[in-house]
C-alpha cells in the first residue's frame, strides 16, 4: 500500500521525500515499480473499475454487499471481503443513515386496529401495502411526499407530493397505487395514526375500494418499520445531501429517485439483492 501511494503521488512530491516519510527505501520502491504486474493486481484493477462503476451508478450510496452483487453480475469472480478491502483502499464509503419523521398535530377521527402486527412478509403482490409520508426541505418551504409501498416486492406503487400535508396528499398516493395495480381482493393498507389517514375522506376511499385498514400503535415507529426504512434510504441516498431551491426541483429529484433508481435498479437486501421490479418479474415467471 505504501508503494502504491508513492507511485500515485510521485508527480506531486519527490520520491525521496515520500520514501523518507513512509519509511521505505528508494531502491525497494524502484524494484517494486519495475516488477511485472501480478495476475492478482491485474484482477484487482478490473475489480476496482467495476466497483467504481457500481458505486457511482448508485449515486455513491451502495455499500460493499450491493456493490459485490453488481460486480458478480459483470462476471468478475471475487469474495465480499475483497470488495470491502478494495472499497476501503479507494475511499469508497457509503453515506451513513439519518432518520427523520414529520410531526403530526391534527385531529384524529378513525383509529383502526394493528392488523398487520409487524408481519412484514407477503406471499403475493397487492396483499399488503404500507403507507406514510415524509418531508423534504426546500428554499420555498417544506415539500411533503406520501408513498404507498407493496410489501411483497418493496416496490413503490403510489406516491404524491404537495406543499400541504392534508388528506388529499395521502389520498392521491393511494389512488395512484390503485390505478397502477388495480383493485385486489383481501388487500391490507397499513399506516400510522396520522390525521391524514384517520380522516373521514381517506377512510371512505379505502372502503370504496374494498381495502382493509390497519394502523400502527400510537408512537410506535417499529409497527411500520419497512416504510421507515424506505424513507431512510430516500433521505440518505438522495435528499439529505441536496439543497433544493424550489419545490419543483425537489419534486423532480424525488421522482427520479423512486421511478428511475429505486424501483428499477436499487438492490434490496430483503429481496436477495434484486431490485423491486426485477423481483416482481422473476416472481411472475416462477
Amino acid at each position: 500500500m505504501r508503494f502504491a501511494f508513492i507511485a500515485k503521488h510521485r508527480h506531486i512530491w519527490p520520491v525521496s521525500w515520500l520514501c523518507d516519510v513512509l519509511d521505505v527505501s528508494r531502491s525497494s520502491f524502484h524494484a517494486c515499480l519495475n516488477r511485472p504486474t501480478s495476475a492478482r493486481e491485474v484482477h484487482d484493477a478490473k475489480l476496482v473499475a467495476a466497483i467504481e462503476t457500481s458505486f457511482k451508478a448508485s449515486d455513491r450510496t451502495y455499500g460493499a454487499r450491493r456493490v459485490w452483487r453488481d460486480v458478480l453480475e459483470e462476471g468478475l469472480a471475487c469474495g465480499l471481503h475483497r470488495i470491502e478491502r478494495l472499497m476501503r483502499s479507494n475511499a469508497l464509503r457509503a453515506r451513513p443513515r439519518r432518520r427523520g419523521k414529520p410531526k403530526d398535530d391534527g385531529e384524529r377521527s378513525v383509529i383502526a386496529d394493528n392488523i398487520l402486527n409487524r408481519d412484514f412478509q407477503a406471499e403475493r403482490p397487492n396483499q399488503k401495502w404500507l403507507a406514510d409520508f415524509t418531508y423534504v426541505w426546500t428554499a420555498e418551504g417544506w415539500l411533503y411526499a406520501a408513498v404507498v409501498l407493496d410489501l411483497f416486492s418493496r416496490r413503490v406503487v403510489g406516491w404524491s407530493m404537495k406543499a400541504e400535508r392534508d388528506a388529499s396528499l395521502v389520498m392521491d398516493a393511494l389512488m395512484m397505487a390503485v390505478w397502477r395495480r388495480g383493485k385486489a381482493d383481501a388487500l391490507l393498507h397499513h399506516s400510522d395514526q396520522g390525521s391524514q389517514y384517520t380522516s373521514e375522506q381517506f377512510q371512505r376511499l379505502l372502503a370504496d375500494n374494498g381495502i382493509t385498514c390497519s394502523m400502527s400503535r400510537a408512537g410506535n415507529v417499529w409497527d411500520n418499520s419497512a416504510m421507515e426504512s424506505f424513507f431512510s434510504s430516500l433521505k440518505t441516498e438522495r435528499a439529505a445531501r441536496k439543497v433544493y431551491r424550489t419545490r419543483d426541483e425537489a419534486r423532480a429529484d424525488v421522482f427520479d429517485y423512486i421511478e428511475r433508481f429505486y424501483n428499477p435498479h436499487r438492490r434490496h437486501s430483503k429481496l436477495g439483492y434484486l431490485s423491486p421490479i426485477e423481483f416482481e418479474a422473476r416472481a411472475m415467471l416462477a
